[in-house]
C-alpha cells in the first residue's frame, strides 16, 4: 500500500505518496483529495503514514526554504516509455530555467502536442518540474494547478537563483 501525507507549503497544501519502497508515485498541491485525482491514485490504495513520506517532505520543504535546487528522490512514476521519456527531460531543466513544449518536442523528436500530453500526465509534480514548461511565446500555460502556482515556483526559483534572502511566503 502507498503511504501519503500531506503538510503546508507557501503555496497550501502540498501532499505526497511513495510506494511500499519509499519511491515517489504521485504529487499534488492540494490534500489528499487532489493526490487522487492529479496523480490517479486510488483512495483505498493511500494510507496516512507521514513517517514513510518524512524525507519528500524534508526535499519539498528545503525547495521552499530557498535551500535545494535539486530533488534526490527515487521516483516511481507510472507511464509509458514516451512518458517516461518526457519526464526525464523535465527533470533535466535546470533550476531557474524553462523550455517551451516546442524545444522539448524537438530535443525529443516528437510534436509539441504530444510533448504537452506527456507533460500533462506527469503525476510527480515539482519533484519532476513541468512547471518549467511554458508556451513558446513564454507564457504560462498548461500547468494543472494554476497559472498563479506556476509563476509563483518560477519567481521563487529566480530569487533563490539570485541570492536573494528570503523565503517563498504565502500569498495570505
Amino acid at each position: 500500500m502507498n503511504a501519503y501525507d500531506t503538510f503546508d507549503t507557501p503555496l497550501g497544501d502540498f501532499t505526497a505518496a511513495v510506494n511500499d519502497t519509499g519511491a515517489v508515485v504521485g504529487t499534488a498541491f492540494g490534500d489528499v483529495n487532489a493526490l487522487c485525482r492529479y496523480a490517479r491514485m486510488p483512495l483505498d490504495d493511500l494510507t496516512h503514514d507521514p513517517e514513510r513520506v518524512a524525507q519528500v517532505r524534508a526535499q519539498i520543504e528545503q525547495y521552499f526554504d530557498g535551500t535545494r535546487q535539486e530533488f534526490n528522490l527515487t521516483l516511481a512514476p507510472s507511464g509509458t516509455p514516451f512518458q517516461h521519456s518526457v519526464w526525464q527531460a523535465l527533470r533535466d531543466i535546470p533550476f531557474n530555467q524553462t523550455r517551451s513544449y516546442g524545444q522539448l518536442a524537438t530535443m525529443l523528436g516528437t510534436s509539441p502536442r504530444a510533448m504537452g500530453g506527456a507533460n500533462g500526465s506527469n503525476r510527480i509534480c515539482l519533484i519532476v518540474p513541468c512547471h518549467r514548461v511554458i508556451g513558446s511565446d513564454g507564457s504560462l500555460t498548461g500547468f494543472a494547478y494554476g497559472t498563479e502556482i506556476k509563476r509563483r515556483l518560477l519567481e521563487h526559483e529566480a530569487r533563490v537563483a539570485a541570492g536573494v534572502p528570503g523565503v517563498l511566503r504565502s500569498a495570505s
